[in-house]
């Protein structure tokens, strides 16, 4: 489309949308991943088919509602890979987003649009969905800060749903102090938290492996420095490659349910990854569903008990740089697989977590994570401005 030298928002109209005359982020521009109802406009998720078949909603999606009550102003809507089923940012109608600070590899996704559209200076900050690190892998790819927050913290009412117990509002921005002002407006208000314990995820660390661990060992040094000392720890005993099929069967699941009906009655065309896990989820056991929730529930209370109400756990937001544009279909899986297993725990416990863009790896951004207890979102906001702002 015209003047979207980034394939960052919809081709079906780069609309932008006033604010309030004033408020806390009066000037300010925003882009909107393509899966929130802006009135008028209308929502596509990434689909073509799906466009087609629905209306255009006549109301605003309360989180994009509050942003234009607060005087920022929507700069467009952006690109989702489809139904925000995949992590790549390689939508197989629309196209993939540049990535800005890498070059010819993927923006990652599925909020692809919303952070190339951040990264290459189209919009100050984006809002996207985060269910299986949609907001994290991006934000640890293009060089930007991004929050999931705690699972319900924000409303997701007026969006196009995937997974409902593991999609949240998420956010990335250039700088902390701004990812921080918008976390005021869209976050419900929460004491500070007195987080005291450093707790390095070593079977995290573990799977992105040893360059990385290297990147990131001067943005861990400032970690260990500001609370003194700082614990190994291993999140998911049994390994967090159990922890990912969880996730994914509970996410097929949700994911079935939320859109069989349309896909049984439409029969739309997906590009591949997508149909492939639509397909699968068709077919679920629900057995396989019932048993993962009682897992998870488990995995739940691991991840409480470890933070406690004063632990933060840190962690790389990916296992590695942004992978090239065009990878092979059997490499994008390997490191599609890798990469769950790193951004799985925070989704399922329901945790708010923060990627914030502290190393390069080869030329490439690579992001560094920070999981707080649940409801500490500001405290997470408020450490990233004060140590890596």
């Amino acid at each position: 489309m015209p003047n979207d030298p980034l394939n960052a928002f919809v081709p079906y109209g780069r609309t932008e949308v006033a604010g309030a005359a004033s408020g806390p982020l009066a000037g300010l521009r925003f882009a909107v991943k393509d899966l929130f109802h802006i009135a008028g406009l209308p929502t596509g998720a990434g689909n073509p088919d799906w466009l087609r078949t629905h209306d255009v909603p006549q109301e605003t999606a309360p989180a994009v509602q509050r942003l234009l009550d607060a005087g920022a102003r929507v700069a467009g809507k952006t690109l989702t890979d489809e139904l925000a089923w995949s992590l790549a940012g390689e939508n197989a109608h629309y196209g993939t987003p540049e990535n800005p600070k890498a070059p010819g590899r993927i923006p990652g996704g599925s909020s692809s649009g919303s952070a190339a559209a951040v990264a290459g200076g189209a919009a100050d900050f984006a809002i996207g969905t985060d269910t299986g690190g949609s907001v994290r892998l991006p934000a640890s790819y293009c060089g930007l800060y991004g929050l999931r927050p705690t699972h319900g913290a924000v409303p997701l009412d007026g969006s196009v749903p995937l997974a409902p117990s593991f999609d949240t509002v998420g956010w990335f921005a250039r700088e902390a102090a701004l990812l921080r002002r918008v976390g005021s407006v869209l976050l419900p208000p929460a004491p500070d938290l007195a987080l005291r314990r450093l707790l390095v995820a070593e079977d995290a660390f573990a799977i992105a492996g040893i360059a990385v661990r290297a990147a990131l060992a001067p943005a861990l040094d400032r970690l260990r420095e500001r609370f003194g000392s700082a614990d190994g720890v291993t999140l998911a005993p049994e390994g967090l490659d159990q922890w990912r099929p969880v996730f994914q069967t509970l996410q097929a699941a949700e994911a079935w349910a939320a859109h069989g009906a349309w896909i049984t009655a439409t029969k739309p065309t997906f590009g591949p990854g997508v149909r492939d896990r639509f397909a699968a989820a068709a077919t679920l056991d629900p057995a396989l569903a019932r048993a993962a929730a009682e897992t998870r529930q488990g995995i739940r209370r691991r991840m409480d008990d470890l933070l406690g109400p004063d632990g933060l756990i840190v962690l790389p937001s990916a296992p590695g740089i942004a992978p090239l544009r065009g990878s092979s279909g059997a490499a994008v899986d390997a490191e599609r697989g890798r990469a769950l297993a790193i951004l799985c725990p925070a989704g399922l416990a329901g945790l708010p977590q923060l990627s914030i863009p502290v190393a390069r790896l080869q030329g490439c951004p690579l992001g560094l994570s920070l999981i707080g207890p649940r409801g500490g979102d500001s405290t997470l906001l408020a450490i990233a401005e004060d140590l890596f702002a």
